[in-house]
């Protein structure tokens, strides 16, 4: 698989975007998102488009405008996205669940290259599919905070509540990436596969 620079701006997108709920703003200019990521404004503007279409992402107009997530960053799975820009998971096509083309094999059914592919697929789905916005902002904020670096966006909701931008408060640091990652609650598939080990 191979993220193309589309999923990854949109994925760093709707990240920053569940950062921005998870401390209290309500929605981010495109301007600011475009900023916090390093990345071109009309860019990532297409993209907001494209995330605004597929119900992902909405818009706001008025002097707070700008874009906000339209469904609980819960509810959103990393893979999901990813399809929604790149199509497809599976590094060939003829490995894909969602997006299959034949290929040029002969012997398709017998193919020792896209059974390895379909494997590959599998666990690339297995991961993606495991994990929603929600949890990666949780585990990014503990870390941030945690590594005493400020959220993006800290600066403008402290402007909007009319306080100085800080966030010197550190986590415990025992409180790592991996374990807010183990903390964080699995879905049931994920535990039931566990237990059953």
């Amino acid at each position: 698989m191979h993220l193309s620079k589309k999923a990854e701006y949109a994925l760093r997108a709707t990240i920053h975007l569940g950062i921005a709920a998870e401390l209290g703003l309500s929605t981010v200019a495109g301007a600011d998102l475009a900023e916090a990521n390093r990345l071109p404004l009309k860019f990532v503007e297409r993209i907001l488009q494209e995330l605004r279409e597929a119900g992902i992402v909405e818009t706001r107009r008025g002097k707070f405008g700008g874009y906000a997530l339209a469904k609980s960053p819960d509810s959103i799975r990393i893979g999901d996205l990813v399809r929604l820009m790149d199509g497809r998971l599976a590094p060939i096509c003829c490995a894909s669940e969602n997006a299959y083309q034949r290929c040029s094999c002969p012997d398709e059914a017998h193919c020792g290259l896209r059974m390895l592919m379909i494997d590959v697929r599998n666990a690339i789905a297995n991961i993606l599919d495991r994990y929603t916005i929600a949890q990666v902002v949780e585990v990014t904020l503990r870390k941030m905070r945690r590594d005493g670096v400020e959220p993006p966006f800290a600066a403008q909701l402290s402007t909007l509540e009319g306080k100085p931008a800080t966030n010197k408060r550190r986590a415990d640091p025992e409180d790592g990436f991996l374990a807010g990652l183990s903390q964080l609650a699995l879905p049931s598939s994920v535990s039931n596969e566990s237990e059953s080990r």
